[in-house]
């Protein structure tokens, strides 16, 4: 190859690679334009998925964390659905031929045809006793042999001040005493009690000092009483004393009358039509139970009370359960109370048990 040849060889060359890299600029700065718009698409792709995952992490934190607080409300729930009704699941699987262990802090079982003791615990310790006390209240008016049909009225007195608590009796309402009667004993009114020992013969100070006078004439050394209600945390008895106002109550026909109705209907001052009362003993309402003679009661300072008579295996028995957390846990008690006597031979129970 001559000198010219090769002249024009390497100029062939240097075009070509000229041309090439001319043709090849325009590609490598769109791939390059492409590169960096896909880097950036893929940068502020991965800054809002960042984001985004920051942002449900957020949310699912949040979520978690309402989970979790709902989790939490849900197991106070739970905790406080366990407290008030795990002596009604337990007495729904307890059959009676376990020991028997009652969520009442203080208890008292009585044959009441023999008087022989068939569970006791704590039953000498003082405490306050709620609406237990209108017992003694319907005791004392029916001792004063009042007129039943005698018109009264809700008064201004009468209304708690002091607990706040509720009533359906509105200042003004005109019932008959036989009425008061019924609602003090049978819903617990408040209002209702307190309009009896307002009515009575020396007023309200000579009811209560009745009330006490009472008493003492039962035998309830330890019992003492300063309101009709059970409202005063200062009303205060033993399962002991109480087994003897609940015999002494119990040979009242009307009281027994009373307070195993399961519900009533009473026309009240100012409506139209008749209001509704219930019994607030949920056994009286609905069960199997044979009930003589039944009055619940409750304050915080109290807890959740419950006495009744009622007939057990063919035998009559008065209970008494005082100071008991939830508002289910003393019929609970109750019904492991029957299941256990009619599991075992009553005159086996004997005086030696207790909780």
């Amino acid at each position: 190859m001559t000198l010219n040849k090769q002249i024009e060889y390497m100029r062939k060359l240097t075009l070509l690679y000229i041309a090439l890299m001319l043709s090849f600029s325009p590609m490598a700065s769109y791939a390059a334009a492409k590169k960096t718009h896909k880097h950036s698409v893929a940068s502020s792709k991965y800054s809002h998925t960042k984001k985004s995952t920051v942002k449900n992490k957020s949310n699912r934190y949040a979520l978690v964390k309402y989970k979790s607080g709902r989790n939490d409300s849900n197991t106070r729930i739970k905790l406080r659905l366990h407290r008030q009704k795990a002596s009604m699941v337990y007495a729904d699987v307890y059959d009676g031929s376990g020991p028997l262990q009652l969520a009442s802090a203080k208890a008292l079982v009585i044959n009441q045809q023999t008087g022989e003791t068939i569970f006791a615990k704590n039953t000498n310790q003082s405490t306050p006793i709620a609406s237990v006390t209108k017992l003694m209240t319907a005791m004392v008016m029916l001792d004063a042999h009042l007129p039943m049909d005698e018109i009264l009225y809700i008064a201004d007195e009468d209304v708690d001040y002091i607990k706040g608590t509720r009533s359906r009796l509105v200042v003004g309402s005109s019932l008959t005493r036989g009425e008061l009667l019924q609602l003090a004993l049978m819903s617990s009114e408040n209002r209702a009690a307190s309009a009896l020992g307002r009515n009575f013969p020396g007023g309200n100070s000579a009811f209560i000092s009745a009330m006490n006078s009472k008493a003492h004439a039962l035998g309830m050394k330890a019992t003492q009483f300063y309101d009709a209600t059970g409202l005063d945390s200062n009303n205060i008895s033993t399962a002991e004393d109480l087994v003897k106002m609940v015999n002494a109550a119990y040979h009242y026909p009307e009281i027994r009358q009373v307070t195993t109705t399961a519900s009533q209907e009473i026309t009240l001052y100012g409506r139209q039509t008749p209001v509704n009362f219930v019994n607030t003993n949920s056994l009286v309402r609905g069960s199997d139970w044979v009930i003589g003679l039944s009055k619940t009661g409750f304050i915080n300072e109290a807890g959740r009370c419950l006495v009744m008579q009622a007939e057990i295996s063919g035998q009559p028995m008065i209970i008494v359960l005082l100071d008991s957390a939830g508002k289910l846990s003393r019929i609970g008690d109750a019904n492991r109370i029957r299941k256990w006597i009619e599991h075992n031979e009553v005159n086996l129970l004997g005086q030696n048990v207790s909780g």
